[in-house]
Protein backbone atom coordinates (compact mmCIF):
# COMPACT_ATOMS: atom_id res chain seq x y z
CA UNK A 1 0.00 0.00 0.00
CA UNK A 2 1.28 3.41 -0.90
CA UNK A 3 2.42 5.58 1.96
CA UNK A 4 1.54 9.22 1.90
CA UNK A 5 2.92 11.66 4.37
CA UNK A 6 1.27 14.76 5.58
CA UNK A 7 0.89 16.67 2.39
CA UNK A 8 -1.08 19.69 3.33
CA UNK A 9 0.68 21.10 6.26
CA UNK A 10 4.09 21.34 7.81
CA UNK A 11 7.24 23.18 8.42
CA UNK A 12 9.78 25.39 9.72
CA UNK A 13 10.31 27.25 12.79
CA UNK A 14 10.34 30.80 12.50
CA UNK A 15 10.67 34.31 13.14
CA UNK A 16 8.47 36.08 15.52
CA UNK A 17 6.17 38.77 14.30
CA UNK A 18 3.26 40.54 15.72
CA UNK A 19 1.56 37.44 14.32
CA UNK A 20 2.66 35.63 17.41
CA UNK A 21 -0.41 36.98 19.12
CA UNK A 22 -2.44 35.48 16.32
CA UNK A 23 -1.77 31.91 17.44
CA UNK A 24 -5.21 31.58 18.95
CA UNK A 25 -5.05 28.81 21.49
CA UNK A 26 -8.36 27.27 22.52
CA UNK A 27 -10.43 30.10 23.88
CA UNK A 28 -13.84 30.30 25.43
CA UNK A 29 -16.24 31.37 22.70
CA UNK A 30 -16.78 31.59 18.95
CA UNK A 31 -17.44 35.26 18.45
CA UNK A 32 -17.11 37.11 15.16
CA UNK A 33 -17.92 40.45 16.76
CA UNK A 34 -15.11 43.02 17.00
CA UNK A 35 -14.31 44.31 20.44
CA UNK A 36 -13.40 42.87 23.80
CA UNK A 37 -13.16 39.10 24.08
CA UNK A 38 -12.65 36.74 26.99
CA UNK A 39 -9.01 36.28 27.95
CA UNK A 40 -7.37 33.05 26.90
CA UNK A 41 -5.90 31.26 29.89
CA UNK A 42 -2.21 30.42 29.95
CA UNK A 43 -1.34 26.89 28.88
CA UNK A 44 1.76 24.76 29.11
CA UNK A 45 2.51 23.94 25.43
CA UNK A 46 3.62 20.44 26.41
CA UNK A 47 0.57 19.60 28.46
CA UNK A 48 -3.13 19.19 27.81
CA UNK A 49 -2.69 18.12 24.17
CA UNK A 50 -2.75 14.66 22.56
CA UNK A 51 0.74 13.19 22.51
CA UNK A 52 2.43 9.90 21.64
CA UNK A 53 2.06 7.01 21.82
CA UNK A 54 -0.89 7.04 19.43
CA UNK A 55 -3.18 4.11 18.67
CA UNK A 56 -2.44 2.08 15.55
CA UNK A 57 -4.90 3.14 12.86
CA UNK A 58 -5.13 3.44 9.10
CA UNK A 59 -7.52 4.83 6.50
CA UNK A 60 -7.66 4.79 2.71
CA UNK A 61 -5.98 7.88 1.25
CA UNK A 62 -6.70 10.79 1.59
CA UNK A 63 -8.39 10.05 4.93
CA UNK A 64 -11.09 11.75 6.99
CA UNK A 65 -10.62 13.74 10.20
CA UNK A 66 -13.94 12.42 11.50
CA UNK A 67 -12.49 8.89 11.67
CA UNK A 68 -9.20 9.70 13.43
CA UNK A 69 -8.36 8.71 17.00
CA UNK A 70 -7.90 11.11 18.64
CA UNK A 71 -9.87 13.44 16.43
CA UNK A 72 -7.81 16.53 15.49
CA UNK A 73 -8.65 19.88 17.03
CA UNK A 74 -9.31 22.37 14.24
CA UNK A 75 -10.76 24.95 16.61
CA UNK A 76 -14.34 23.73 16.22
CA UNK A 77 -15.09 24.30 19.91
CA UNK A 78 -12.33 26.72 20.77
CA UNK A 79 -11.43 29.35 18.18
CA UNK A 80 -12.67 32.79 19.19
CA UNK A 81 -12.82 35.50 16.55
CA UNK A 82 -12.39 39.23 17.01
CA UNK A 83 -13.43 40.66 13.65
CA UNK A 84 -9.94 40.77 12.12
CA UNK A 85 -11.24 39.69 8.68
CA UNK A 86 -14.67 41.30 8.65
CA UNK A 87 -16.03 41.56 5.12
CA UNK A 88 -13.15 39.63 3.56
CA UNK A 89 -13.56 36.88 0.94
CA UNK A 90 -11.22 33.87 1.00
CA UNK A 91 -10.48 30.80 -1.10
CA UNK A 92 -8.71 27.93 0.71
CA UNK A 93 -7.47 24.84 -1.11
CA UNK A 94 -7.43 21.70 1.02
CA UNK A 95 -10.03 23.28 3.27
CA UNK A 96 -11.83 20.12 4.34
CA UNK A 97 -9.42 18.94 7.06
CA UNK A 98 -6.12 19.58 8.77
CA UNK A 99 -4.62 23.05 8.63
CA UNK A 100 -6.90 24.12 5.79
CA UNK A 101 -9.97 23.27 7.86
CA UNK A 102 -8.62 25.13 10.90
CA UNK A 103 -7.93 28.18 8.74
CA UNK A 104 -11.44 28.06 7.24
CA UNK A 105 -13.00 27.98 10.72
CA UNK A 106 -10.79 30.80 11.97
CA UNK A 107 -11.40 32.97 8.91
CA UNK A 108 -15.18 32.57 9.22
CA UNK A 109 -15.15 33.43 12.91
CA UNK A 110 -13.01 36.46 12.10
CA UNK A 111 -15.76 37.65 9.75
CA UNK A 112 -14.75 36.35 6.30
CA UNK A 113 -16.85 34.51 3.74
CA UNK A 114 -15.01 31.33 2.72
CA UNK A 115 -14.80 29.03 -0.29
CA UNK A 116 -13.03 25.70 0.19
CA UNK A 117 -11.64 23.24 -2.34
CA UNK A 118 -11.10 19.54 -1.65
CA UNK A 119 -11.15 16.13 -3.33
CA UNK A 120 -14.58 14.52 -3.87
CA UNK A 121 -13.56 11.66 -1.54
CA UNK A 122 -13.36 14.22 1.27
CA UNK A 123 -16.96 15.39 0.93
CA UNK A 124 -17.99 14.25 4.42
CA UNK A 125 -15.30 16.35 6.10
CA UNK A 126 -15.99 19.26 3.75
CA UNK A 127 -19.68 19.38 4.68
CA UNK A 128 -18.73 19.63 8.35
CA UNK A 129 -16.61 22.67 7.50
CA UNK A 130 -19.42 24.23 5.47
CA UNK A 131 -21.73 23.93 8.48
CA UNK A 132 -19.14 25.46 10.81
CA UNK A 133 -18.66 28.43 8.47
CA UNK A 134 -22.40 28.99 8.24
CA UNK A 135 -22.81 28.61 11.99
CA UNK A 136 -20.39 31.54 12.28
CA UNK A 137 -22.84 33.59 10.22
CA UNK A 138 -20.69 33.65 7.07
CA UNK A 139 -21.16 32.45 3.50
CA UNK A 140 -19.67 29.02 2.72
CA UNK A 141 -18.89 27.76 -0.78
CA UNK A 142 -17.80 24.15 -1.39
CA UNK A 143 -15.97 23.42 -4.66
CA UNK A 144 -14.69 19.83 -4.99
CA UNK A 145 -12.20 18.89 -7.69
CA UNK A 146 -8.69 17.73 -8.59
CA UNK A 147 -6.12 20.52 -8.64
CA UNK A 148 -3.93 18.62 -11.12
CA UNK A 149 -6.29 19.84 -13.85
CA UNK A 150 -5.36 23.38 -15.00
CA UNK A 151 -8.83 24.07 -16.31
CA UNK A 152 -10.33 23.12 -12.96
CA UNK A 153 -7.88 25.41 -11.16
CA UNK A 154 -8.94 28.37 -13.27
CA UNK A 155 -12.62 27.51 -12.91
CA UNK A 156 -12.18 27.08 -9.15
CA UNK A 157 -10.97 30.65 -8.77
CA UNK A 158 -13.72 32.01 -11.01
CA UNK A 159 -16.41 30.08 -9.12
CA UNK A 160 -15.13 31.30 -5.77
CA UNK A 161 -14.92 34.88 -7.01
CA UNK A 162 -18.46 34.80 -8.37
CA UNK A 163 -20.02 33.01 -5.39
CA UNK A 164 -18.30 35.23 -2.80
CA UNK A 165 -18.79 38.45 -4.73
CA UNK A 166 -15.04 39.00 -4.93
CA UNK A 167 -11.76 37.49 -3.74
CA UNK A 168 -9.13 39.16 -1.54
CA UNK A 169 -7.52 36.23 0.30
CA UNK A 170 -6.00 33.12 -1.26
CA UNK A 171 -4.65 30.30 0.90
CA UNK A 172 -2.93 27.71 -1.29
CA UNK A 173 -2.70 24.85 1.17
CA UNK A 174 -3.54 21.56 -0.59
CA UNK A 175 -0.63 19.24 -1.26
CA UNK A 176 0.64 15.76 -1.97
CA UNK A 177 3.36 13.79 -0.17
CA UNK A 178 4.55 10.24 -0.75
CA UNK A 179 7.40 8.48 1.02
CA UNK A 180 10.11 6.64 -0.96
CA UNK A 181 13.39 5.42 0.48
CA UNK A 182 15.30 5.91 -2.80
CA UNK A 183 15.09 8.00 -5.94
CA UNK A 184 15.24 4.66 -7.77
CA UNK A 185 11.85 3.76 -6.26
CA UNK A 186 9.94 6.89 -7.32
CA UNK A 187 7.70 6.09 -10.32
CA UNK A 188 7.38 8.81 -12.93
CA UNK A 189 3.61 9.00 -12.40
CA UNK A 190 4.06 9.53 -8.66
CA UNK A 191 6.64 12.26 -9.21
CA UNK A 192 4.27 13.92 -11.68
CA UNK A 193 1.39 13.68 -9.21
CA UNK A 194 3.38 15.36 -6.43
CA UNK A 195 4.79 18.14 -8.58
CA UNK A 196 1.45 18.93 -10.24
CA UNK A 197 -0.42 19.02 -6.94
CA UNK A 198 2.15 21.04 -5.00
CA UNK A 199 3.63 23.36 -7.63
CA UNK A 200 1.62 23.41 -10.85
CA UNK A 201 -1.70 23.81 -9.05
CA UNK A 202 -0.28 26.57 -6.86
CA UNK A 203 0.87 28.39 -10.00
CA UNK A 204 -2.42 27.92 -11.86
CA UNK A 205 -4.62 28.96 -8.93
CA UNK A 206 -2.42 31.93 -8.07
CA UNK A 207 -2.26 33.18 -11.66
CA UNK A 208 -6.05 33.09 -11.95
CA UNK A 209 -6.54 34.73 -8.56
CA UNK A 210 -4.05 37.58 -9.02
CA UNK A 211 -5.94 38.72 -12.10
CA UNK A 212 -9.04 39.22 -9.92
CA UNK A 213 -7.65 40.37 -6.56
CA UNK A 214 -7.81 44.05 -5.57
CA UNK A 215 -5.17 46.13 -3.79
CA UNK A 216 -4.83 45.12 -0.17
CA UNK A 217 -5.32 41.42 -0.89
CA UNK A 218 -3.21 38.71 0.71
CA UNK A 219 -1.86 35.36 -0.48
CA UNK A 220 -0.64 32.72 1.99
CA UNK A 221 1.09 29.47 0.98
CA UNK A 222 1.72 26.34 3.03
CA UNK A 223 5.35 25.25 2.73
CA UNK A 224 7.15 22.63 4.87
CA UNK A 225 10.12 22.13 7.16
CA UNK A 226 11.35 19.90 4.38
CA UNK A 227 12.07 23.02 2.35
CA UNK A 228 15.06 23.71 4.63
CA UNK A 229 15.76 20.31 6.17
CA UNK A 230 14.61 17.69 3.65
CA UNK A 231 13.83 14.19 4.84
CA UNK A 232 15.74 11.61 2.84
CA UNK A 233 12.54 9.70 2.07
CA UNK A 234 10.67 12.78 0.80
CA UNK A 235 12.89 13.82 -2.07
CA UNK A 236 10.22 15.02 -4.49
CA UNK A 237 7.97 16.47 -1.79
CA UNK A 238 10.81 18.42 -0.18
CA UNK A 239 11.78 19.81 -3.59
CA UNK A 240 8.27 21.15 -4.13
CA UNK A 241 8.08 22.69 -0.67
CA UNK A 242 11.39 24.48 -1.22
CA UNK A 243 9.88 25.71 -4.47
CA UNK A 244 6.83 27.05 -2.63
CA UNK A 245 8.99 28.99 -0.17
CA UNK A 246 11.06 30.43 -3.02
CA UNK A 247 7.98 31.20 -5.13
CA UNK A 248 6.32 33.10 -2.28
CA UNK A 249 9.36 35.32 -1.81
CA UNK A 250 9.71 36.07 -5.51
CA UNK A 251 6.01 36.66 -6.05
CA UNK A 252 5.92 39.04 -3.09
CA UNK A 253 8.43 41.28 -4.86
CA UNK A 254 6.50 41.08 -8.11
CA UNK A 255 3.12 41.88 -6.57
CA UNK A 256 4.26 44.68 -4.26
CA UNK A 257 3.42 47.31 -6.88
CA UNK A 258 -0.06 45.78 -7.22
CA UNK A 259 -0.60 46.19 -3.48
CA UNK A 260 -0.87 42.44 -2.83
CA UNK A 261 1.08 40.80 0.00
CA UNK A 262 2.47 37.25 -0.25
CA UNK A 263 3.77 35.09 2.60
CA UNK A 264 4.19 31.43 3.46
CA UNK A 265 3.65 29.36 6.58
CA UNK A 266 5.93 26.40 7.23
CA UNK A 267 4.47 23.98 9.78
CA UNK A 268 6.21 21.07 11.43
CA UNK A 269 4.44 17.79 12.37
CA UNK A 270 0.67 18.31 12.63
CA UNK A 271 -2.00 15.75 13.48
CA UNK A 272 -4.02 15.46 10.26
CA UNK A 273 -5.84 12.76 8.26
CA UNK A 274 -2.90 12.25 5.92
CA UNK A 275 -0.90 10.86 8.84
CA UNK A 276 -3.23 7.89 9.17
CA UNK A 277 -3.83 7.35 5.46
CA UNK A 278 -0.31 6.28 4.56
CA UNK A 279 1.48 9.46 5.56
CA UNK A 280 3.45 7.62 8.21
CA UNK A 281 4.50 4.04 8.75
CA UNK A 282 2.55 2.51 11.61
CA UNK A 283 5.66 2.61 13.79
CA UNK A 284 6.27 6.32 13.12
CA UNK A 285 2.58 7.09 13.57
CA UNK A 286 2.65 5.75 17.12
CA UNK A 287 5.47 8.15 18.05
CA UNK A 288 4.47 11.02 15.75
CA UNK A 289 5.77 14.39 16.96
CA UNK A 290 7.78 12.92 19.84
CA UNK A 291 11.09 14.15 18.36
CA UNK A 292 10.14 17.84 18.74
CA UNK A 293 11.07 19.81 21.89
CA UNK A 294 7.36 19.94 22.75
CA UNK A 295 7.28 16.13 22.42
CA UNK A 296 4.01 16.05 20.49
CA UNK A 297 2.49 16.98 17.13
CA UNK A 298 0.72 20.27 16.67
CA UNK A 299 -3.05 20.46 16.47
CA UNK A 300 -4.37 22.39 13.44
CA UNK A 301 -6.11 24.89 15.71
CA UNK A 302 -2.71 25.97 17.05
CA UNK A 303 -1.53 27.36 13.72
CA UNK A 304 -4.72 28.92 12.34
CA UNK A 305 -4.05 32.26 14.04
CA UNK A 306 -0.86 32.74 12.06
CA UNK A 307 -2.79 32.50 8.80
CA UNK A 308 -5.30 35.00 10.19
CA UNK A 309 -2.55 37.49 11.00
CA UNK A 310 -0.92 37.14 7.59
CA UNK A 311 -4.27 37.66 5.86
CA UNK A 312 -5.25 40.58 8.09
CA UNK A 313 -4.96 44.18 6.94
CA UNK A 314 -3.06 44.82 10.17
CA UNK A 315 0.00 43.10 8.69
CA UNK A 316 0.55 45.65 5.95
CA UNK A 317 4.37 45.57 6.25
CA UNK A 318 4.62 41.77 6.28
CA UNK A 319 5.33 40.31 2.85
CA UNK A 320 7.84 37.94 1.29
CA UNK A 321 8.36 36.03 4.54
CA UNK A 322 8.21 32.37 5.60
CA UNK A 323 6.95 31.78 9.13
CA UNK A 324 7.36 28.48 10.91
CA UNK A 325 5.51 26.60 13.63
CA UNK A 326 7.22 23.32 14.33
CA UNK A 327 7.14 22.70 18.03
CA UNK A 328 10.63 24.06 18.68
CA UNK A 329 12.52 22.38 15.84
CA UNK A 330 13.24 23.28 12.22
CA UNK A 331 14.28 26.44 10.44
CA UNK A 332 14.58 29.35 9.73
Amino acid sequence: MDEFKTSRRYLLQGAAITAAVGFTAPALAQSTTPGATAATPLRNPQGGFPKPPFTEQSQPWPGLASKMNPRPDHGEDSYQGSGQLSGRRALITGGDSGIGRAVAIAFAREGADVAINYLPAEEADAQEVVKLIRDAGRKAVAIPGDLRDPDFCRNLVQQAHTALGGLDILVSNAGRQHSYDSILDIPDEQFDWTVKTNLYAMFWVTKAAVALMPEGSAIVYTASVNAYDPSKNLLDYAMTKAGIANFSKGLAKQLADRGIRVNAVAPGPFWTPLQVSGGQTMEKLKSFGSDTPLKRPGQPAEIAGLYVQLASAKSTYVTGQVFGASGGAGQP
